[in-house]
């Protein structure tokens, strides 16, 4: 069985508890403004330019096996009827210009990979952590890997929209250890506005992992202009007040780093116009969500 990730991240400390293994998952149907990882938004594997590391040699283009490279005012141009996605360019480029953004990999292949941090899961109580993208969107090969992962006695953490099948939730459910949820926005209508997808299926969803006893930590991505807003902080508040099983609230403040990631993908960045959050009023945040008898922290 194979499926497509764009990353592995080892010594990972924000995803979940101690140290962790995160792998990526390619694809996501939501198009949040503020997403940091742009490059697991398409569910296929990517081939990237980058301009800065370029030297001009033409390598790339007179050996492409099927000609669809070309350089026009310094950009290089793919013809993406010629190219099939076969990573040539990556190979033989001297200089790394060009990147494959995301492979195809077997579950043998991720798994041989996380064995090798054991002895760091062994020491510090952590784990692997399956992330995205949203990895519920590779639903089989999600729970292929949650489940070798099971046998070899790792603690299994899922990081998630929450937008999927409740079909897909409880099956993964029953080899997951830890959710990271994710709540973006309580207002429908500006959830759909600021991440192109309904969030009703995301609140049902989150509801059932709390009747079937789920371990689930929430996370609040907190997005200056969009959902900070007193309304939605009540809202938010009084929801998880009516879970009271959820493990607790981690608020993860934005930041616009992922910027250098659109430029690489040739993307307009949506979230040009966020501003970033003094502590002040993040600790602010925090304090008004803790009045619903949650356990709050800033961070994952």
């Amino acid at each position: 069985m194979q499926g497509t990730i764009f990353a592995i991240k080892r010594y990972a400390l924000h995803d979940g508890p101690h140290i962790r293994t995160t792998i990526f998952l390619k694809g996501c149907p939501l198009f949040c403004r503020w997403c940091h990882n742009p490059e697991g938004i398409s569910p296929q594997p990517q081939l990237v330019w980058s301009a800065d590391r370029c030297i001009g040699c033409s390598t790339c283009i007179t050996r492409c096996p099927h000609k669809a490279l070309h350089l026009t005012n310094e950009q290089m141009e793919r013809d993406l009827e010629r190219c099939d996605g076969c990573g040539e360019c990556v190979r033989l480029c001297p200089a790394l210009a060009h990147e494959a953004n995301g492979w195809q990999a077997t579950v043998d292949e991720v798994v041989t990979e996380i064995k090798k941090d054991i002895p760091f899961f062994d020491q510090s109580g952590g784990g692997v952590t399956f992330s995205g993208g949203e990895p519920l969107m590779q639903p089989t090969f999600l729970l292929a890997l949650l489940q070798e992962a099971g046998t070899l006695g790792i603690h299994r953490a899922v990081d998630t929209s929450g937008y999927a099948e409740r079909e897909v939730i409880s099956t993964v459910a029953e080899h997951t250890d830890l959710f990271l949820y994710d709540i973006k926005h309580m207002d429908n209508n500006k959830h759909r506005l600021y991440t192109g997808v309904d969030n009703r299926s995301i609140l049902d969803n989150l509801r059932y992992l709390h009747n079937k006893g789920a371990k689930v930590q929430v996370r609040l991505p907190l997005i200056p202009g969009i959902n900070d807003d007193h309304e939605n902080i009540v809202q938010t508040g009084t929801f998880l007040r009516g879970l009271p099983q959820i493990n607790g609230l981690d608020v993860l403040p934005y930041h616009p780093s992922a910027k250098a990631k659109y430029n690489k993908l040739h993307l307009n960045y949506p979230g040009e116009h966020i501003q970033v959050a003094d502590q002040a009023y993040i600790q602010e945040i925090v304090h008004n969500l803790e009045q619903f008898d949650l356990s709050v922290r800033i961070g994952g």
